[in-house]
């Protein structure tokens, strides 16, 4: 079996919270066709972005990550400076 390429789970949790990537790109104020390659994993938000749009969304940034995209010993952790 392949390994999964899909890095972020920003399409599903669009859907799970009944949001569209056309409302995304205007909350984050950027281009609809660039939230589009976000949502079908052609491209990644930088971490600084991820952040945001698990702002905008209000969930947990793991929660737009696929756990499967990495190994099972590895820790993901991301934090904010301020």
């Amino acid at each position: 079996m392949p390994p999964n390429k899909d890095i972020n789970r920003l399409k599903v949790v669009l859907a799970e919270k009944k949001r569209t990537n056309k409302w995304l790109a205007e909350k984050l104020d950027k281009d609809q066709a660039t939230v589009s390659k976000w949502c079908t994993n052609t491209a990644q938000p930088t971490l600084e972005m991820l952040l945001r749009i698990a702002e905008v969304l209000e969930v947990d940034v793991k929660d737009l990550l696929n756990s499967s995209s990495f190994s099972k010993n590895e820790k993901v952790t991301i934090r904010q400076n301020n």
